[in-house]
């Protein structure tokens, strides 16, 4: 059910989540912060964190899910674990798997996977009355694979959401990308936002650019083709990470969307998902207080994708070795 209003005149700003709690008064801070972290309250159109100021003139978009679709659904989400407690679970989303329902799109995602877990395991504390589920405390787009961390308990939400605003939560990424960087290492700090002409995309062609910071470090080159990188965001934009390599000229693997038709074969090699994976994931246990550091490998459809960019790489190599002492030249392999 979605709902719209604008926020009246006269009303001081605050944080959209303690403005909410007075206009939602049947639904909860936490609850409330989870809708707006999953995407499902908007200001203005655009995707905001809890923290978002609200000024009068603001149009304010609620899109509260349906309480049916978030019931087991009998179609199975294989869920790999790495660790639970009693304040939350860090698990490793595969790539495909939508973290939230959303209209036209209720089964098979994450948050139907960790109701059936919570289901079945007999930890009922994972539910709520606000038909949000588990608590989101962050996303991962559609084809990223990899860690994230579920709170459980409105504790553990708040404490986590806060962890995530000051940015002391620690993430990288691996990412294989198309062609090379310049340089070998280095931070791309450019402002990003909902792009002037394709509202669906993030670009940095916006009427409201938001503070986007990416440090990358290039592990391996593959001739001047493709290069395996590493990611590690100090800022949480939607689609950060896949518009900063594409500002580089080095969009990532099987990302039509910031790189055309190009990234999704090279050469003899077909790309079959986008190439980013959530490698590492640290924060303080909201409870114990103590750091907790989780990481995961590379899934097995990148690891392919790696392993015949490797083969192709040297074999080219060798190649040009060889006709060049033929006095011959070899131009690369695309």
């Amino acid at each position: 059910m979605i709902t719209q209003f604008v926020v009246a005149e006269g009303e001081r700003s605050k944080r959209l989540d303690a403005f909410l709690v007075s206009h939602e008064r049947r639904v909860s801070r936490s609850s409330l912060q989870r809708l707006i972290l999953a995407g499902r309250i908007r200001v203005n159109a655009d995707v905001v964190k809890p923290s978002q100021k609200i000024k009068p003139g603001d149009r304010i978009t609620i899109d509260k899910p349906e309480p049916g679709p978030l019931i087991v659904d009998n179609k199975p989400v294989s869920l790999e674990f790495l660790f639970e407690d009693e304040a939350l679970l860090v698990v490793n989303k595969p790539a495909g798997v939508v973290v939230h329902p959303t209209s036209g799109n209720w089964k098979g995602t994450l948050l139907n996977g960790l109701l059936e877990h919570f289901q079945s395991s007999g930890k009922t504390n994972g539910l709520n009355n606000a038909n949000v589920g588990p608590g989101m405390v962050h996303r991962l787009d559609k084809e990223t694979s990899g860690l994230m961390v579920v709170a459980k308990t409105d504790q553990a939400h708040r404490v986590l959401c806060s962890q995530f605003e000051k940015h002391t939560i620690t993430r990288t990424y691996e990412a294989l990308v198309y062609g090379t960087p310049t340089e070998d290492k280095g931070t791309i700090d450019i402002a990003i936002g909902r792009d002037v002409i394709d509202g669906k995309k993030v670009s940095t062609k916006t009427t409201k650019p938001q503070t986007a910071i990416t440090e990358f470090k290039v592990l391996q080159k593959f001739g001047d083709v493709a290069s395996h990188v590493e990611l590690t965001p100090h800022t949480g934009r939607q689609h950060q990470l896949r518009v900063h390599v594409a500002t580089l000229g080095c969009p990532i693997l099987g990302d039509q969307t910031y790189g055309g038709q190009q990234v999704c074969r090279i050469g003899e090699i077909d790309i079959p998902r986008m190439s980013l994976h959530a490698r590492s994931l640290g924060f303080q246990h909201p409870i114990s207080e103590k750091w907790e550091e989780f990481f995961i490998g590379m899934p097995a459809e990148m690891e392919v994708v790696l392993e015949k960019l490797k083969l192709q790489a040297s074999f080219s190599m060798s190649l040009k070795n060889a006709l060049s002492r033929c006095g011959m030249s070899y131009h690369g392999w695309e």
